[in-house]
């Protein structure tokens, strides 16, 4: 809980006044391949976005994904992710072409760009997505192709025909205002 409010506090100076913000974002992932399909989800997700700018930024804790096997829940903490020593994924970037765009109760496509960071490693990456207003909220989301061995995570040989090489990470929130 600590961090969540260290995080906020760090992230808000760097945005303008009028941010929207969530502590409870749901980020899902699915690795599909012939033997097996994998999926865990993680509803602890912190998403600030500065409406001004179109600056967003999200935080995942790692130990946060719940998967339906305890024992894979396990590995995926201590033996691929390293959730003790990389206890959180993020993103930090902006919705292209923000300027443009008119907060709606109408779904409009956008593009994120940013830096992705999982496992401690860095990568720039751009995606797409959709956004919307409803009443008070933004509701946005984004599925981003996650190539595991782009963040240097280890599958043991033996296992490597169960897991997809590239993974579909969901993103869903939805924000209100600071």
């Amino acid at each position: 809980m600590i961090w969540r409010i260290i995080f906020l506090a760090l992230m808000v100076p760097l945005f303008g006044k009028d941010i929207y913000f969530t502590r409870s974002g749901t980020v899902s992932f699915f690795s599909s391949t012939p033997i097996e399909d994998i999926k865990a989800i993680n509803e602890q997700t912190t998403c600030v976005l500065d409406i001004e700018t179109g600056d967003v930024s999200f935080r995942i804790p790692i130990r946060g994904f719940i998967f339906k096997n305890g024992l894979m829940q396990e590995h995926f903490n201590e033996n691929y992710l390293e959730s003790d020593r990389y206890p959180n994924a993020s993103f930090t970037g902006s919705i292209e072409g923000w300027k443009d765009i008119t907060l709606s109760e109408k779904l409009q496509p956008v593009s994120l760009k940013g830096t992705m960071n999982i496992h401690g490693i860095s990568k720039d990456i751009s995606e797409s997505g959709n956004i919307l207003m409803k009443g008070n909220r933004v509701i946005g989301s984004a599925t981003f192709k996650i190539t595991v061995s782009d963040y240097e995570i280890e599958i043991p040989k033996i296992l490597r025909d169960n897991i997809a090489k590239v993974v579909d990470v969901t993103v869903d929130i939805s924000l209100k205002k600071k």
